[in-house]
């Protein structure tokens, strides 16, 4: 059966009658209002150019509104019983669940990822909210003598208190629900801005949240086309305790900046440039489906994309002819329609950057493989591309790519693979494909990275923690650690009763 009999092209009228169903207003307090000095901003289609719907842009003066409520809440939402906010979040489970279709659609259109994509990140997103609703209860502190027996120690978990969650335009829901859901479960107050490119499905989600009983001023979202408007007097007031971003290295690094003022915690997950790396006992056909995924997930506009592939020189010509059929077969198109493989990259200049990478690459001596070109036509679309001989000191492999171009170099020893992969001052996911479970331990305890794929081309999980080290960030989302990003410890000593 063809993807077109299971999933019908979607229709014009179902596009519509979805997109008037989004909230277009600011969430502040519970109520979805239009911005302070009546501006508003476009959300644009990247297949077609053409606007999707228009939105209340936040002023400083939303955002500090918006802040108002989150600190007002606070208090309240922190004594509310861990059971009640784990049942908030199953029925918010549930609800992305039943509106699976939409969310799916939603990110398609304003996104342009293949709406398959679009519904494992729904699948994916989701697993967030049901994880925490799971930990809220689990945020174990403990009670114990202490070494010289003079005293108890009792160790307890707090929220933080109220957050300014920024979230990027490349997983409109997943990177929504993996900072919502823990703070959730946490304790914690929240501010969400989502990225200016693609914030319906941030504000559906809300509006999602809102429906599973979520109370009035726990969430705030406040969508702008201004984000320094947002964050700049958000970080500069005492009452903001947390700020949780994903996105550039750059921006990470001023908001960080900002944050020390006030001593704010902060979760960065930051940019990537993961390095792919094929070992000559590496199972081939594997190991390119392996590729394919951990490239082409999101048309290669993820930060755990694999950025470099270091091919061993025995196996390098065999990979990379099989690399490049597998990534020309793919069907480039609009992301509604069923056959769709490729969606469009997010605008103009990411696509104009994405090539000029290329170019510079080709000029330096590496040859195109497959690929290689912008696509004609309306969109900003971009030829799955392989590219093989490419110098180990191309601009190419030291800059997150960003679109589904994949650089190609060989290595001859294994310590010449660490030192390629670790030649980045980024360190967030890497792959490597061998079947030596010796090599796996030996070459993981020596790359600088936060996550470790082993013959495996996608790891993202809610169960796991998600992070980086070196320019790639600080924190982690995800797993038992991310609940702990949302807390302060705190410790009380209580005089033993028993010693005189």
């Amino acid at each position: 059966m063809t993807l077109s009999a299971l999933f019908p092209a979607i229709s014009p009228e179902r596009e519509a009658e979805l997109l008037a169903s989004v909230p277009t207003g600011l969430l502040i307090n519970g109520q979805w209002r239009d911005a302070s000095d009546g501006g508003t901003f476009d959300v644009h289609d990247p297949a077609t150019g053409e606007v999707l719907a228009t939105l209340a842009s936040a002023t400083s003066e939303d955002a500090l509104a918006a802040l108002d409520a989150a600190d007002a809440a606070q208090a309240s939402w922190a004594r509310t019983a861990p059971r009640v906010r784990a049942e908030i979040l199953r029925r918010a489970f549930g609800l992305v669940t039943a509106r699976a279709e939409d969310f799916a659609l939603l990110m398609t259109l304003e996104m342009g990822k293949p709406l398959a994509e679009a519904r494992g990140e729904v699948t994916y997103g989701a697993e967030f909210l049901r994880w925490f609703s799971e930990e809220t209860a689990r945020d174990y502190g403990r009670y114990l003598t202490s070494p010289e027996g003079k005293n108890k120690i009792l160790v307890q978990h707090k929220p933080v208190g109220p957050c300014l969650l920024i979230t990027p335009w490349n997983f409109p829901l997943a990177m929504a629900t993996r900072k919502v859901a823990p703070a959730v479960a946490a304790g914690c107050t929240m501010v969400l801005k989502p990225a200016k490119l693609t914030p319906l499905t941030a504000q559906y989600f809300a509006q999602t949240m809102l429906d599973a009983g979520l109370p009035a001023g726990v969430l705030n979202v406040v969508a702008s086309s201004s984000a320094s408007g947002i964050s700049g007097p958000l970080l500069k007031d005492a009452r903001l305790r947390k700020v949780s971003f994903t996105g550039s290295t750059p921006v990470g690094k001023r908001l960080m900046a900002d944050a020390a003022q006030n001593v704010l915690r902060t979760s960065m997950e930051l940019g990537g440039n993961a390095p792919f790396i094929v070992f000559e006992d590496a199972d081939l056909d594997a190991a390119v489906e392996g590729a394919m995924a951990a490239k082409m997930r999101n048309m290669g506009e993820a930060c755990t994309a694999a950025n470099r592939f270091l091919v061993h020189e025995t196996v390098a010509q065999e990979f990379t002819r099989k690399f490049a059929a597998a990534m020309g077969a793919l069907t480039t198109g609009r992301g509604t329609e069923p056959e769709t493989q490729v969606g469009p990259l997010i605008g103009a200049g990411a696509r104009d950057d994405v090539h000029a990478l290329v170019s510079a690459a080709l000029d330096a001596g590496a040859v195109t493989v497959t690929g290689g070109a912008p696509v004609d036509g309306p969109g900003y679309f971009y030829q799955p591309t392989v590219l093989a001989d490419v110098p180990h000191d191309a601009a190419i492999l030291g800059q997150e790519i960003f679109g589904p171009v994949a650089p190609v170099v060989t290595f001859t020893t294994e310590e010449q693979a660490i030192r390629l992969a670790n030649s980045s001052e980024y360190g967030l996911a890497s792959y490597l494909y061998s079947r030596d479970f010796n090599r796996l331990l030996r070459v993981a305890e020596q790359i600088e990275f936060g996550m470790v794929g082993f013959n495996a081309g996608v790891i993202s999980n809610a169960a796991a923690p998600f992070g980086g080290v070196k320019q790639s960030g600080l924190g982690r989302e995800g797993g038992t650690e991310g609940i702990a990003e949302y807390t302060t410890t705190q410790y009380i000593g209580i005089a033993d009763p028993y010693v005189g």
